[in-house]
């Protein structure tokens, strides 16, 4: 897509007459590209990342971490059932009820928690998984439906150590808010590291938003995550949209599956809107073979 016709697609999004359900100032859309979804790639292999359905690079599944999501529990021998070291970004507090393993999906509701009284400050609930093992470069795969209500779908990466932490948004959309629909975000974060790793005292990030022609909420889509010592790479349905040369991704991370409120992205709780559901129907690792 030129770069005229981005502009003038980012006119007609933003003045197209849609009511803000958040008192916030939205900041100007800008696109870095529009993913071509045509090029979508069709599944014919469970065993290899969607991107390289022949293997050409000789990836092998790492079966003991990975999760389809069977059975009527949560595996918590590979996940922890809600984040131990974050509650959770108010007004939406982390609560173990809000997830679910269903029909062979891990799904994360809102406001499940009954009668249970939320810390101060938090209004409403959400529910997070956080993987138990660490992970240093691989292939990191999830089909996913996001929430069509105003909370973030997320599947990121993150380690937060006493002088080290580091994250990378493998898929961090908020398309249940009506401006988002088609805002393919992408986001690397360094905000801090020890001197042989950066030396990083003050956090920042690469923020890229790519126009995605299809509304992200109303159908499944695979997000991918290849990382290697030498670059980042994300895709969806198969297709590589950014390619990221790693500077700083050096740290053992943690994968996530959450919900939560944000600001920024206009996501904030509405109490007509909490139906929501973020269904995942399954978890896959790779690591390259020696």
């Amino acid at each position: 897509m030129n770069k005229k016709r981005l502009q003038n697609l980012c006119f007609v999004l933003l003045f197209s007459g849609v009511t803000w359900a958040q008192e916030l100032t939205i900041p100007p859309k800008k696109y870095v590209d529009s993913v071509q979804i045509e090029r979508a790639v069709n599944r014919n292999n469970d065993d290899f990342p969607l991107s390289d359905q022949q293997n050409l690079k000789h990836w092998k599944l790492l079966k003991e971490v990975s999760d389809e999501f069977k059975g009527s529990k949560l595996n918590e021998t590979i996940w922890f059932p809600n984040n131990p070291k974050w509650k959770g970004r108010p007004p939406t507090f982390f609560h173990g009820s809000n997830v679910k393993i269903e029909n062979d999906e891990l799904v994360i509701r809102v406001n499940q928690h009954g009668d249970a009284t939320l810390p101060d400050q938090f209004t409403h609930s959400t529910g997070f998984i956080k993987s138990k093992n660490k992970f240093l470069y691989g292939y990191f795969e999830a089909e996913c439906k996001l929430m069509d209500t105003p909370w973030v779908s997320g599947f990121w990466m993150t380690n937060v150590d006493t002088d080290w932490w580091t994250e990378i948004d493998i898929c961090e959309n908020a398309p249940g808010v009506d401006y988002n629909r088609h805002d393919l975000n992408s986001n690397i974060h360094v905000f801090k590291s020890p001197k042989d790793k950066g030396d990083v005292k003050a956090h920042f990030s690469r923020t890229k938003k790519y126009y995605f022609p299809k509304e992200l909420q109303t159908d499944y889509h695979v997000w991918g995550l290849e990382w290697t010592e030498k670059y980042i790479r994300f895709y969806i349905d198969g297709i590589l949209f950014r390619e990221a040369v790693n500077t700083h991704w050096h740290q053992p991370l943690e994968v996530n599956f959450n919900c939560e409120s944000n600001k920024w992205f206009g996501a904030l709780p509405d109490d007509n809107r909490l139906d929501g559901e973020f269904h995942v129907k399954y978890f896959r690792a790779w690591e390259l073979k020696k």
